[in-house]
């Protein structure tokens, strides 16, 4: 036998291809280390219940899920909720706004996949720290009286932080996998469902059934254990409108069809629209466009609308990691570019004064 063949002949049958195992801390040690404070608790269960209020036709309001493509940067992310905070209270009496509390994001191919995945940004993968600086900053965030919302990627992450998140999405490229919408069958908060990246509603509707249905499949309990999680289904699903590769999908066409469509399939005809992505063409400037034209159908009583998205930051534009994190520009998103939070507070009061 030659060297190579008995080489192959001894080569381990698993884990030929990891390099090393980490073990993370449990959930419910992260959750003594930063537990929810009864006023948290309080404020979370409050934002879900009005969110679910919205979604079944019995709170009037229009939602906003408006903040940071990404978290990169704690100070950043305080900063803005800060601000956001102000402008959600002038706008509450017809908004409700939800801020965008992002720390996982999926590639097409490669690049920085968040804040929980690489907190440092450098390519060390200290996930314990970013489960860490994710649950301290959802804490904080909870603390300023803003409610949280965020992409569930990866399945074992909600058993960190799904205590202190009010509004929960499954993102375009993952709506169709199986172990996602079985994921969002055991959330405790609504999920809206993204169309896919071609564009497709079907996918986006075939996730919501699924995802309102019980299931059992493989996950981590509180204390870190492998196991069963059986499921009771989650009814809070919903639809949002992204573009696709032909182009957009928010105006008045599209979400009759979005609507056709929907109750169809048995399903409440309500939607969200996200102004970036495809319906902005990718061109963060345009943002604004969608924005006015979706709250214009609104306001003329297309109640079919229930929601919008933003990507909005401290600063607008958008700026590439690099390979020093420390010469990042403060305040600029480091994924998708973003409008400005001055510029998203024009539009929440102008959106005020037309649905006023």
């Amino acid at each position: 036998m030659n060297p190579t063949a008995s080489s192959k002949a001894n080569r381990p049958l698993q884990n030929v291809n990891i390099v090393e195992t980490i073990p993370l801390i449990s959930p419910i040690e992260l959750k003594r280390e930063f537990p929810v404070s009864t006023a948290v608790a309080d404020h979370v269960r409050q934002s879900r219940s009005i969110l679910e209020d919205i979604l079944t036709g019995n709170d009037r309001r229009v939602i906003a899920i408006v903040g940071p493509c990404s978290i990169h940067n704690t100070e950043m992310a305080l900063e803005y909720a800060r601000k956001l905070k102000l402008v959600a209270d002038d706008v509450s009496d017809r908004i409700f706004v939800v801020m965008r509390v992002y720390f996982e994001k999926p590639r097409t191919t490669i690049g920085w996949k968040g804040l929980i995945n690489d907190p440092h940004m450098d390519d060390t993968f200290d996930i314990a720290t970013g489960l860490r600086k994710a649950r301290q900053i959802l804490l904080e965030i909870n603390e300023v009286g803003l409610p949280a919302a965020t992409e569930m990627l990866e399945p074992i992450t909600p058993q960190y932080i799904a205590d202190l998140i009010t509004l929960a999405s499954i993102g375009a490229r993952t709506t169709e996998s199986p172990t996602h919408r079985q994921m969002a069958s055991g959330l405790s908060m609504p999920v809206g469902f993204k169309n896919s990246t071609e564009g497709s509603l079907e996918v986006a509707i075939n996730a919501m059934k699924a995802g309102r249905a019980q299931h059992r499949f493989l996950g981590i309990d509180n204390d870190g254990k492998t196991c069963v999680m059986s499921t009771r289904g989650n009814e809070l699903g919903h639809l949002i409108l992204r573009g696709g590769r032909n182009g957009p999908n928010y105006d008045a066409d599209s979400i009759a069809e979005a609507s056709r469509l929907l109750s169809e399939s048995k399903l409440p005809p309500r939607l969200v629209v996200d102004c970036s992505h495809a319906n902005s063409s990718k061109d963060y400037r345009r943002q604004s466009v969608v924005w006015n034209d979706v709250i214009r159908q609104r306001a003329e009583g297309n109640d079919a609308i229930v929601g919008l998205m933003l990507e909005s930051n401290l600063v607008e534009g958008q700026q590439s990691l690099g390979d020093d994190p420390s010469k990042l520009t403060y305040g600029v998103s480091i994924t998708d570019g973003c409008i400005s939070i001055e510029q998203t507070a024009e539009l929440l009061r102008s959106a005020l004064a037309r649905l006023s």
